[in-house]
Parts: C-alpha cells; structure tokens; sequence
C-alpha cells in the first residue's frame, strides 16, 4: 500500500467536512428519536424499534442507490468482502442498543436518556485510542482537550441521572438510566466496524447497506421473542396502523444522520467524530423539551440541572471534537490503515484513495449511472412510505406546532449544507 499521506491542504479540508457532517448529524440524531415519544400512548417499545428498523432497512438501500447507485455498492463490496461481517454486526448491535433506548426514553423521559445514551463517545474514544492510532502522536494539549472533555461529559452525564429522579418514580428512574447506559456500552462499540470500514476505504454509502441484515434479524426475533410470538407481533402492527408512517419515518431519518456520522468518523476519526454528532443530546433536549412540552411544570431547579448537565457534555464534546489531527496523527491512520489491507488482501489504492476522500483509479469504480434496480428501490421506498402516510393519523400527543416546524426547516438546512460540501469536496467518496 502506498505509505505516502494526505497533503496538508487536503487533510485540513477534509477534517472541516467532517466537523460539518458531525454537526448536521447532531440535528438529524437527535430529531430521529422525536417519533419514539408514540411509546407513551401504548405501543410496545419493542414495536417502534422495530417499525424503526423497517424504516432504516428502507433508507440504506433507497438512499445509497439514488445518490449514489448500486453499481458502485457492488464495486465496494469486492474490493473488501470482510467488511459485510463486520456491518453485519454493526447492525446488531444498533438494534439492540436503539431497542435500549425505547426503553430509557419510557421510564425517564427523551430529554434525560439522549444524554446518557450518549456516553458512547467515552467507549468510542477508548476504541479509537487503542485500536485505531487515533491520537498517537497528538500532543500534550489535545490528550488533555480529549481528556478534560471526557471529564465533562461524564460530569453532565450523572448530573442528568440525577435529575430523572425527580421526574419519574425512582424504580422506573434507575430502570430507564440503565437501559440508557447499556445502549451507550453497545452503540460506543459499534464503532469499531465503522473505523474499519473507512481506513479499509470502504465508502459510507456503501456500508450502511450492509447494517440492514443484522438489524432486521436481531430486532425481529427481540419483537417475537418479547411479544411471546408473531402472532402477538402481528396484532400489535395492526393496531399500531396509524402510527407506522411516524415510527417508519423516525428510523428514515435516522439514517441520514448516521450516514453524516459516519463521514464525520471517516474525516475526522471516532474520537472526535462521534462527540461532535452527540450535540444530538442538545437537539434531543430542544424536541423534548420545546416540542413535546417535556419537563412542563416542574420546578426550576430540574431545568436547571437538566439543562446544565447537557450544556457541561455539549461543551465537553466540543473540546474534544476541536483538538484537531495533527499530520503526525494522521499518520498513524495511515499505519493502522496499512494493517488493515494486510490482514484482509485489500488493494493499496483502494485503501489510499479512501483515505484521501476520492474514489479509487479504476475504471470500475468510477461508475456512477444508475439502473432499473437503482430506481425500482427508490420507487419502492417512495411508494412504501406514500401508503403509509394516507392512513396514518397526527398521534394524540400535546406538542408545539410552531417548534416542530422551525426545527424541521432547520433540518432540512443541515443536509442541504452538507450534501452540498460533500459532493464539491468529495464526490460523496
């Protein structure tokens, strides 16, 4: 593999793509969740991660193959076939930990568990460190950026904890706080298949199609196996008809955070790509509390801990995120990078070309038209969710229209402005 490393120019430019991916997936993150509040008018948790699911099995198929069509996904997949295992348990993963926070976000509330859960940076950062270079050669000021920020967001972390117990009975508070923690332990682990994957110079569009086996086998024997067998699944969806386009569209949305997560991990690394997209835990702050009414009539000093504790992990983050890689960093990427392709046979260009945020010299890589395929999945989503939407209802829940607009527009500026820096920048590689 070629040893050489990205120009100083280009390393700077793309580390400001991913800082801006990170934020854009911040706010598609978080506003992700919104829809699991239907949990609080009775449908079973494991039902919306489920129906949330479908929504994602949706989404990583339908908007890889239209941005980016499934020739190109194909190419990938030759280029490194280890790597479909190693999606295959990241989905797993995220299906376990996504079932989690239905959970967490039924016993203390969507305003407290989005913090919690979100202490998989610390895991994220711990990977990073010791499997992936990430840091070596950083520097004294940026260890102590990374660690001083992992101090405060561990401090807003169990200030949030101790804050749900004044909102929720005590067992309901620990059982909830629990369930977030443990998603935080699953999803900070599941970014190790990420970082492989972008050092091997696999392209984020293309990995996300293969999370979509896991997730779906793992979540639909958790339904079954919860509900007590498909027969009970099946009644459950049917009476949660209503609500399916709302749960389906929480995990459609989802996914475009995450693919913006994942360039911010590739660009920027786990250790700071992964506390940059968990300023979700504002976003999640900002639905729950001025969209869905959270925390309505409860006492200042509930806001004040509540608000205090997700500002000391924001800023946290921050510190993190903004310790910049230096070249000498960058090079230990390349190092661990160069390990990868040994161990699995991938191709040199291909590994440095990823690295570099550009596609590989080959021909065959360079193919971008789209087929019947490509557009009969795209057809396929728009038709899935257009179904639902006709018979789906407004849920009976109180929530701010007003709010829920200015964030959705909001929303939609973020991946307008990152689809287009990706695009100029990278062509999406």
């Amino acid at each position: 593999m070629p040893s050489s490393v990205v120009d100083a120019d280009r390393l700077r430019h793309l580390q400001s793509i991913g800082i801006l991916c990170g934020f854009g997936a911040g706010a598609w993150l978080g506003a992700a969740e919104a829809p699991t509040k239907l949990v609080t008018i009775g449908i079973s948790p494991v039902v919306v991660s489920l129906l949330m699911v479908a929504g994602v099995f949706l989404a990583r198929w339908s908007v890889p193959a239209l941005v980016r069509g499934t020739g190109q996904i194909a190419w990938d997949l030759r280029q490194a076939p280890h790597l479909v295992i190693w999606g295959i348990l990241a989905g797993c993963l995220w299906a376990v930990a996504n079932t989690l926070t239905i959970f967490a976000i039924r016993d203390v509330g969507l305003s407290i568990a989005f913090p919690l859960w979100n202490m998989n940076s610390l895991v994220g950062i711990f990977w990073g460190i010791v499997l992936f270079n990430e840091l070596h050669h950083a520097g004294v000021r940026r260890w102590l950026s990374v660690l001083g920020g992992a101090v405060l967001m561990f401090v807003g972390a169990a200030l949030l904890a101790w804050a749900s117990s004044a909102q929720t009975k005590p067992q309901h508070a620990m059982r909830g706080v629990l369930a977030a923690l443990a998603a935080a332990v699953l999803w900070g682990t599941m970014y190790i298949p990420y970082r492989k994957a972008y050092l091997t110079g696999m392209n984020p569009l293309s990995f996300v199609a293969f999370f979509t086996i896991g997730e779906l086998v793992t979540m639909g024997a958790l339904a079954v196996t919860y509900l007590g067998g498909t027969s009970r699944l099946l009644r459950e969806l049917v009476n949660a008809r209503e609500a399916l386009f709302w749960l389906m569209l929480g995990g459609f949305i989802w996914v475009v955070g995450d693919l913006l997560q994942q360039y911010a991990t590739k660009y920027v690394g786990i250790s700071r790509g992964i506390p940059l997209s968990n300023t979700n835990q504002l976003w999640g702050l900002a639905w729950g509390i001025l969209a869905f009414r959270e925390l309505g009539g409860r006492g200042p000093s509930l806001y004040a801990q509540v608000i205090g504790g997700s500002l000391l992990m924001a800023i946290g983050a921050g510190a993190i995120a903004l310790s910049s890689v230096t070249a000498k960093e960058h090079s230990g990427w390349h190092e661990a990078a160069h390990r990868e392709a040994k161990r699995y046979g991938v191709s040199g260009d291909y590994v440095q070309a990823g690295l570099a945020g550009r596609e590989s010299d080959s021909p065959v890589s360079k193919i971008r038209s789209r087929t019947w395929v490509d557009w009969a999945i795209v057809a396929f989503a728009t038709a899935v969710f257009a179904g639902l939407a006709i018979v789906c209802q407004v849920p009976p829940l109180s929530f701010n229209g007003a709010a829920v607009s200015v964030l959705t527009i909001i929303l939609l500026i973020f991946v307008a402005v990152c689809g287009a820096a990706l695009w100029r920048g990278t062509r999406f590689s």
